[in-house]
């Protein structure tokens, strides 16, 4: 079963009370699934509002809890009462778990015991996410069949580099005439696909930058496999689960050197990695990764070698050693 309980929330000032109204809005529906014989353990992912939420709930109901850490805690340990609540939060945890060492190490120098932080990195799910015919793919997503493709998967985000990748378009052009940008991803609540827009007409690629919009996870296969190259030199990443789905689709990458991205694209037969903010690395790395033959086998074994399968036991295995008995869990989806 799932439940959605829904929390207030105050934009901007008041953020910080989030993780506070999770926990007193979830609250009700946790006591009533306790009485049933139905909590033993809580497992929220992000540290804010999830895990201060956790934090709470947890010494209120007196059940232990985990935390994932995903992504969110570089940004948070830059704001002084959050960082204070996210490492009381993970200090009283039953286990903190990490996606990546990256975000572990963060923990680690944030005060929190090297031996309480367990990585266990993100799984692809590959039921959903396989290589299809490219020029099929290409008919019906109305591609041209001779184009070279690049794709960007995610929310519409300055973080996501959507205009990085827009910026090195103009001198692409000119090794690759047919080249063609596909955007698939949903609105950001500050209007992002608008400022993109213009950003591509100010640069004068509007015409080969596509939105694709919003499309469900089993739709976006046919998206990775139309393309010739995944690119997305994000600013910040926790574990960046497009890197396995492009993978599993049989797609190279090309990212930026932050957070966990040098431990999903852990060698260079399935992507390259630049630094971030290096615009002329990351065109020469697009170029490079369009001309090249790459290895399909290969990837596709990447994406194999991280499959959910491969992660399941080791949390089984934790959630078993916070709590005795059989292991019931409540997912509250925000």
């Amino acid at each position: 079963d799932v439940y959605h309980p829904r929390f207030l929330s105050i934009p901007r000032f008041l953020k910080f009370t989030d993780g506070l109204f999770e926990a007193l809005f979830s609250l009700p529906l946790l006591i009533k699934l306790k009485r049933a014989g139905r909590l033993d353990i809580l497992d929220a992912h992000f540290i804010h509002p999830d895990g201060i939420a956790a934090w709470l709930l947890g010494k209120w109901l007196r059940v232990p809890y985990t935390i994932t850490l995903r992504g969110a805690l570089p940004r948070i340990a830059r704001t002084r009462l959050r960082r204070w609540m996210a490492i009381r939060a993970m200090r009283s945890a039953a286990r903190v778990f990490a996606v990546s060492d990256s975000l572990r190490q963060l923990a680690i120098s944030l005060g929190i015991s090297a031996d309480h932080v367990q990585v266990v990195s993100n799984g692809i799910n590959l039921d959903l996410f396989q290589p299809e015919n490219q020029l099929q793919c290409r008919q019906e997503l109305g591609i041209d069949p001779e184009a070279k493709v690049l794709l960007t998967v995610g929310t519409l985000t300055e973080n996501k580099g959507f205009h990085r990748v827009m910026e090195q378009l103009p001198a692409l052009l000119e090794r690759f005439p047919n080249l063609i940008y596909l955007v698939v991803g949903g609105e950001h609540p500050n209007g992002d696909e608008q400022r993109l827009r213009r950003i591509a007409g100010e640069i004068g690629v509007a015409d080969r930058v596509n939105f694709m919009g919003v499309h469900p996870p089993e739709r976006l296969r046919y998206f990775y496999s139309a393309a010739d190259l995944y690119v997305m030199p994000s600013r910040t990443e926790g574990w960046a689960n497009v890197f396995l789905e492009a993978a599993a689709c049989g797609l190279p990458a090309v990212a930026t050197r932050v957070g966990g991205n040098a431990e999903v694209i852990s060698k260079p037969e399935v992507g390259t990695l630049v630094p971030f903010g290096d615009g002329e690395a990351l065109r020469e790395a697009i170029a490079a990764g369009l001309d090249r033959n790459w290895d399909q086998a290969t990837i596709l074994a990447h994406a194999r070698d991280n499959a959910w399968e491969h992660r399941i036991g080791k949390l089984v295995q934790a959630f078993d050693a916070s709590h005795t008995g059989q292991y019931k869990e409540v997912a509250c989806d925000r």
